[in-house]
């Protein structure tokens, strides 16, 4: 298939496309060593699994060390929702502001802002707090997407992409925002280890508008035009991934099922082609594969399952690398790497591919 070719899409006619992102992180990076040393980890099992996790550094909002341990003091259920919402608020309110001022834009343009989070619960949500935060008008459409886990930054896509559909010309704003230091449980389980080796926060802006005619952004290079989304729910690994209240912690713990890559990687073809199917577009001519960073095995399993290679998801592993796995908002900081390296040509196509609970594999396709 031709670059300048249009495939068909679901969403042709309507033509949403993603104008410009932003991403946002605490101040506070640590490397793998540095965490297992704060906190006094000597078992080799957990020092092994950190250190070989293909993360360098993460973003983390740890609390304060407690002088008669030398070592952060544990938090109540209490204190990791206020960190939650402390942390998620300033990572969201600062991609909120980076995106729009990449775009040129004031708060006064964002007709709808949709919040995506799985790292705490609140009410009323980060939406309503990040709008009183950066002022955005209180006449903003909104909605909270939360628990929905690693792959909600495509649920919320799919639902920003229609809201635009309906009121064409107008901005909306998705924003991903995961304190995932605030999700935390730190005993000497292997099942928390495997958590805490692997999460960090961080928060992602991406702006969509809807146009149906003569505005710039409707023409070729004017960001990516979002064309189909398409979702594979894996009913038989519904517990692989999830939230269970740890009633020794007395919080919730997450908890990872170790096959979840390969479930993940099995599926992985499957949800591919449905996306692909009706479009005319090969797997041959996706030029850009933007994938959520779930972790060095999940990464390699999607990478062997959908035959692509390490310069395919270099900006997946590099965001891992960097960041660790960051939720909601991992695919969007893979797409910002992207933008950046300056390689998307006009005509490009691309896949997005967002992994998490459920199990679910979601994707969407677009044109640049």
């Amino acid at each position: 298939m031709k670059a300048a070719e249009a495939p068909t899409g679901l969403l042709a006619g309507t033509r949403p496309r993603i104008l410009d992102l932003a991403t946002a992180t605490p101040p506070l990076s640590y490397s793998q060593s540095e965490v297992l040393d704060l906190y006094g980890i000597s078992d080799p099992r957990i020092r092994s699994l950190f250190t070989n996790s293909a993360i360098d550094r993460r973003h983390l909002t740890l609390p304060p060390v407690d002088p008669d341990t030398g070592r952060p003091r544990p938090e109540s259920q209490g204190e990791l929702l206020a960190k939650h919402r402390e942390t998620g608020v300033a990572m969201g309110s600062a991609a909120l502001q980076g995106c729009l001022k990449r775009l040129g834009a004031s708060v006064d343009d964002v007709g709808c802002l949709m919040c995506v989070t799985s790292t705490g619960l609140l009410t009323p949500g980060l939406s309503a707090r990040i709008i009183r935060e950066t002022g955005l008008p209180r006449t903003c459409a909104r909605a909270d997407i939360v628990g929905m886990g690693c792959n909600a930054g495509l649920n919320a896509l799919t639902a920003v992409a229609g809201w635009t559909a309906t009121h064409p010309g107008q901005l909306a704003v998705m924003l991903c925002v995961e304190a995932c230091s605030a999700a935390y449980v730190f005993d000497d389980t292997m099942r928390s280890a495997v958590v805490n080796s692997l999460f960090g926060d961080g928060a992602a802006a991406l702006a969509v508008r809807a146009d149906d005619s003569g505005h710039p952004s409707d023409e070729a290079g004017g960001g990516a035009q979002i064309l189909k989304f398409a979702g594979l729910l894996i009913t038989e690994a519904l517990e692989a991934m999830r939230y269970d209240w740890d009633e020794e912690q007395g919080k919730f713990s997450f908890f990872l099922d170790r096959d979840v890559p390969y479930v993940v990687g099995a599926h992985a073809e499957q949800a591919v082609d449905a996306l692909l199917a009706g479009t005319g577009v090969r797997r041959g001519d996706i030029a850009h594969w933007v994938v959520h960073s779930g972790g060095k095995k999940v990464i390699d399993s999607v990478m062997v399952n959908l035959g692509l290679t390490r310069h395919d998801l270099r900006h997946t592993v590099s965001v891992l690398r960097d960041h660790g796995n960051l939720s909601s908002g991992s695919f969007l900081f893979s797409y910002r790497r992207l933008l950046d390296e300056d390689v998307v040509r006009p005509g490009d196509l691309g896949v997005l591919m967002s992994m998490g609970p459920g199990s679910t594999i979601e994707t969407a396709l677009v044109r640049w």
